[in-house]
């Protein structure tokens, strides 16, 4: 069959991506779009099987090394579509396009459903609303093998396009799921996952507990922080030491900061 051509982005096909920017159509449709191609590489590697992609040769790095994952996309059997500039640049999400756009399922599993090994470490992030943060949190939870990322009362979904840009992809290499707070503490407790809760108000340091065997770490908004509810229920809480006039770091570092001080222990 051969491969279509569009250079309109008035094309039912590229209509029908550009409304996966809306929450409620990605959820209904479970698709999501990654945009960009070191993105689509760590996905498909990971084993996301896309099911449509949009390329346009005119944006990409390099056309004929990069055109390979186009043929690669192909064989998974995903429809493939070359598009002119104009109707890409249009339908795309990014500034400055690279030339790789594809339709995928969203990620995550059900709570009960996440696989893990015997002492997991384990992220909660609770109503993290930007995704910019959020993509941040799995891109250090990727670096540093966590074996979850759990959403507690998400203020965004797994399926945000920016979320999978902020990531680079690695929220298709890390098990993610998403629940409401009180299903995640019960979870944790049903399996023996003990909580540290990051927070200022403590005068414990994250270099002063055990991250030894089955810890979650669980990371809150930068405006409110973790919510009382997130805060009762931890096992511990602790803070990372700040010599600024600010109380607290982004998100996204704050959890990277504490993740590798629980990597340094459990290794």
């Amino acid at each position: 069959m051969a491969e279509l051509h569009v250079t309109s982005a008035t094309n039912p096909r590229l209509k029908a991506v550009a409304a996966l920017r809306r929450r409620r159509v990605r959820e209904d449709e479970g698709r999501t779009v990654v945009d960009g191609y070191d993105e689509l590489a760590l996905a498909v590697d990971a084993g996301v099987v896309p099911d449509l992609l949009l390329h346009c040769p005119e944006l990409m790095l390099d056309a004929q090394a990069q055109g390979r994952l186009v043929e690669r996309v192909r064989a998974l059997g995903a429809t493939t579509i070359r598009c002119g500039r104009a109707a890409f640049e249009k339908v795309a999400y990014r500034e400055g396009p690279d030339g790789f756009l594809a339709v995928v399922p969203v990620a995550g599993v059900a709570l009960a459903d996440l696989d893990f090994p015997p002492d997991p470490l384990v992220v909660v992030v609770e109503g993290l609303e930007k995704p910019g943060n959020l993509g941040s949190v799995l891109r250090s939870a990727d670096a540093a093998g966590v074996a979850a990322v759990v959403a507690a009362d998400p203020a965004t979904d797994w399926g945000n396009p920016n979320v999978v840009r902020a990531s680079k992809g690695t929220v298709f290499t890390v098990p993610v799921a998403a629940a409401p707070l009180s299903e995640v503490l019960d979870w944790l407790r049903g399996r023996g996952v003990r909580l540290v809760a990051t927070t200022p108000d403590t005068e414990v340091l994250h270099t002063a507990v055990d991250w030894r065997g089955p810890v979650a770490v669980a990371v809150g908004t930068e405006k409110t922080g973790l919510t009382d509810e997130a805060l009762a229920a931890a096992d511990e809480r602790v803070r990372i030491p700040m010599a600024g006039r600010v109380n607290s770091l982004n998100a996204g570092v704050s959890a990277a900061v504490v993740l590798y001080e629980a990597v340094r222990q459990r290794s």
